[in-house]
């Protein structure tokens, strides 16, 4: 009994002593308040046995009511105002995002405290909210788009027996094991003032910005402790797992490995120098870009990325609100096409055995590395540089957004990452990005994910584990028109070695289970 008093003593002091930080963006010009306010927990919080709880525990939150109001009745109050508000979850954060004019602050205030702090947990809404969630893992991950299969299988695989491995909205499993009262424990252990930052911009008061601190800092504190990370392992070799599904359209491939560096270090910005280069997200000027997509039309696009980008299918810009501690490198090869698709097209292609897909990770694992092995030279880097100052301008173009960017610099223990990055970037040298190169990446390991038809699966991981030649199959009209450099090019690609210690082909109906 003394023990409990203690412990509750104690929790008591530690709510009173450390009170929420608070990131503030003053916009005086501004008619729109947004607030954000972020836990530190996401999906690394969720029990082994219920993978995707923190997102569901989100979702009744923002998408459930509250004790005096059920969520109909708050989007009926709100709609005259254009309010909104919403909830998103990663793998180490959950936040929830509030907007409402300045004029209906006052009005709207009442609902988003009453959110946070008594949302509704009603059965009916946790049954909506468990289905939609459900209907997730189990089917939409597999079917909606084999790019995003592709990546979030990556993570799986490269952070397989950690807390970062499951998908945030879980797993079938986790899924179904959840309750209404799991979703209740989870509240009270991980989403409290003692792991909150909350965020304000706009032409907020001193009053509001007082009230709101006040009310939110009364909020419990989370009863369990903020577990940490788990981290990326690197492979020996390069492993490589293939999801056989049927009718896949092409081969959608993500490859990845771990790299132990953030927006915290000032290295970042001499890394995002050089993976701008090699294969910026939907910019047709890098390396990769050219190489594969305009000099010989095998897909869509081909990026690179230093840390998470969500959504990538959908966000040509990259969206502030998923800063993570434990990062890793990655390479994005939008679907190629495979042997079935290639032969239905052309008759003149009948007898090949596999598609592009192994061509493809060739030609972007030796541009990395001849990358990695020459450098960037001045001009280059001087482009680069400019363009990327430029680009970054254009990341936070709303007071969301902006106050967004702020919050993930909290997290990266920076006051404000895009400034910093600019002057980082403008004190930068071709020696220090070729330098960050040779520290940070390497092409000898990795971690391989590729979802593609059940047809292309056995001859394709065949090819990849006894590194046979994967000579490119163009259509006639292509290769009519294709210059003799590029032809000898394909000759060195073709037979690029890549050792691969470990090769499994996975049933997709298996997958996130």
């Amino acid at each position: 009994m003394k023990k409990f008093i203690f412990n509750i003593a104690l929790l008591l002091i530690t709510a009173a002593t450390f009170g929420a930080d608070v990131v503030e963006l003053k916009l005086p010009k501004s008619d729109i308040i947004v607030v954000k306010v972020m836990f530190k927990n996401g999906s690394i919080c969720d029990p082994s046995n219920k993978a995707g709880i923190t997102n569901m525990t989100a979702s009744m939150i923002a998408e459930g009511g509250t004790k005096t109001m059920t969520s109909t009745q708050i989007q009926d109050y709100i709609y005259p105002w254009a309010a909104s508000y919403y909830a998103s979850v990663d793998k180490q954060v959950s936040i929830f995002t509030f907007e409402v004019h300045k004029d209906n602050l006052e009005k709207f205030y009442p609902v988003m405290i009453d959110l946070l702090k008594n949302p509704r947990f009603a059965e009916d809404d946790f049954n909506r909210i468990k289905s939609n969630q459900l209907n997730y893992v189990q089917e939409v991950i597999r079917s909606s788009s084999d790019e995003e299969y592709s990546k979030k299988y990556l993570e799986d695989f490269l952070f397989r027996g950690t807390n970062m491995q499951h998908l945030v909205e879980g797993t079938v499993s986790g899924v179904e094991s959840i309750t209404l009262d799991d979703i209740k424990k989870q509240y009270a252990n991980f989403f409290g003032s003692s792991n909150m930052t909350i965020g304000i911009a706009g032409n907020y008061s001193t009053d509001f910005l007082k009230k709101i601190t006040n009310d939110l800092n009364g909020m419990p504190v989370a009863q369990s402790a903020i577990p940490e990370a788990g981290k990326a392992h690197l492979p020996k070799d390069f492993e490589v797992e293939i999801v056989a599904k049927d009718n896949a359209l092409g081969s959608a491939i993500f490859a990845g490995f771990p790299m132990d560096i953030t927006r915290a270090n000032d290295d970042f910005a001499a890394l995002m120098v050089a993976n701008s280069w090699l294969g910026e997200h939907r910019k047709s000027y890098s390396r990769l870009y050219q190489k594969i997509r305009e000099q010989r039309s095998m897909n869509y696009g081909d990026y690179t990325y230093i840390e998470w980008y969500n959504n990538g299918g959908g966000n040509m810009l990259p969206r502030p609100g998923f800063p993570r501690s434990s990062n890793y490198f990655s390479i994005w090869l939008r679907p190629v096409q495979t042997a079935k698709g290639l032969k239905g097209q052309y008759p003149e292609l009948k007898d090949i055995e596999i598609g592009h897909a192994h061509f493809a990770i060739r030609m972007a694992i030796r541009e990395m590395d001849q990358m990695i092995t020459k450098g960037m030279n001045k001009e280059d880097f001087e482009l680069t540089r400019s363009f990327l100052r430029s680009y970054m301008k254009l990341y936070a173009q709303t007071p969301e957004q902006q106050l967004g960017y702020l919050l993930d610099s909290k997290f990266y223990g920076r006051k404000d990452w895009l400034k910093e990055a600019d002057v980082l970037l403008g004190n930068l040298t071709v020696d220090q990005v070729n330098a960050a190169m040779a520290k940070y990446w390497q092409t000898k390991c990795m971690y391989i994910a590729i979802i593609t038809d059940k047809t292309e699966a056995v001859p394709l991981a065949r090819s990849l584990r006894d590194n046979l030649t994967s000579s490119m199959s163009y259509s006639n009209v292509l290769r009519g028109v294709l210059t003799p450099e590029i032809f000898n090019e394909d000759k060195l690609v073709e037979n690029y070695v890549m050792k691969v210690s470990n090769i499994n082909i996975i049933d997709s109906n298996t997958t996130f289970k």
